[in-house]
């Protein structure tokens, strides 16, 4: 097993999917966050757990993707649809900076009155005017645009990034699975599609995140799967820079009858996550579905990671969550865990210690 840069932090056989699959059932809670945890002390030696200090800034919420589990989108003149403007996305940077921010997280939805041209002179107004990170543009979004604007998904890519697209998001992924996406989001890009936007990005040397929302209609064979190809494009690619699983919240969604993943399942699903991701060297909590006491938990079963600031975040609370964490408080958490919190960038470059 080795890591994103090439050290065996201690031998162990990889992982395949009847294994993964036998241990996500049938291992205890306490024996799969063990084998995690160990595998997360390999990959990074020390008591450093990294955070960053982000804003997600929803450019838009009107989107023709209709997918079941969302709460925050409506249709195309919907009076409750908006589109940002620059003025509003400058206000929102210049709070963030104020905070020792250092980089915005950039997504919105399937919004058939945007054009290429409209992201890339956002983009460079944003980088003209201030030191900050873009991080942006989930691959959804990006074959919508693409198929759009009639451009291959290279040249989509080509032309953000020189207007200022730093990294992408991995919004978007669900499950990898057709059947699965078939049922929640059938007009938005298939699994195959999802891939090869990250591909492309990786081989463009635009590194990206990778996601799984999960709780919602999948099968567990099809949670393995979902690893299972985000590691074989991170074998060929190594683009992956982190991987974080989530869960669904059903509030306010096409799905209201689904229960939420516990606290238990979740941290099932982180514990493998890490185990089959032995190639992706960061796997980050999720305390904005599960709250802070579970994300504390989770980094004793494989994540070294406890994500952002969110010093605003929508998405998710539009769909139920109402879980808060402030920086002062992720370093209290951090710090009571027995780690010590790290302030990081995009690219999990430590900027200071807590």
């Amino acid at each position: 097993m080795v890591n994103s840069v090439g050290r065996k932090p201690f031998a162990v056989s990889r992982i395949l999917k009847k294994e993964a699959l036998h241990l996500f059932r049938n291992a205890s809670l306490l024996e799969l966050g063990g084998k995690a945890d160990a595998l997360r002390r390999g990959l990074h030696p020390g008591k450093i757990v990294s955070f960053v200090i982000d804003r997600n800034i929803n450019y838009t919420n009107i989107c023709v993707s209709g997918c079941k589990f969302c709460a925050f989108s409506r249709p195309p003149k919907h009076p409750e649809g908006f589109v940002l403007g620059l003025e509003q996305i400058f206000r929102k940077i210049e709070e963030l900076l104020s905070q020792s921010g250092t980089q915005i997280l950039l997504q919105g939805g399937m919004n058939p009155d945007l054009g290429i041209e409209w992201f890339e002179n956002i983009f460079c107004a944003i980088k003209q005017k201030y030191p900050i990170h873009i991080h942006g543009l989930s691959p959804p979004e990006i074959d919508f645009l693409a198929k759009k604007e009639g451009l291959s998904v290279k040249e989509t890519l080509i032309r953000l990034k020189k207007a200022g697209l730093d990294s992408i998001p991995g919004g978007g992924a669900e499950i990898l699975s057709d059947r699965v996406r078939n049922n929640l989001s059938p007009k938005k890009v298939d699994a195959k599609g999802w891939l090869k936007v990250m591909q492309e990005a990786h081989q463009l040397g635009i590194a990206t995140s990778a996601t799984m929302m999960f709780g919602s209609v999948e099968k567990d064979e099809e949670i393995i799967e979902h690893l299972l190809k985000i590691r074989r494009l991170q074998d060929k690619t190594k683009g992956f820079i982190s991987f974080i699983p989530w869960s669904f919240q059903p509030k306010n969604t096409g799905l209201p009858d689904i229960s939420p993943a516990s606290g238990v399942r979740y941290l099932r699903v982180l514990a493998l996550s890490r185990l089959v991701l032995d190639n992706v060297p960061n796997i980050q909590c999720s305390w904005v579905t599960q709250g802070d006491k579970i994300a504390q938990v989770s980094l004793f079963f494989g994540a070294n990671d406890f994500g952002s600031t969110m010093l605003e975040e929508n998405v998710v609370r539009s769909a139920g969550a109402s879980f808060r964490l402030s920086k002062d408080e992720i370093v209290r958490l951090i710090k009571d865990a027995g780690f010590t919190p790290a302030q990081r960038d995009q690219s999990y470059r430590i900027l200071k210690t807590c």
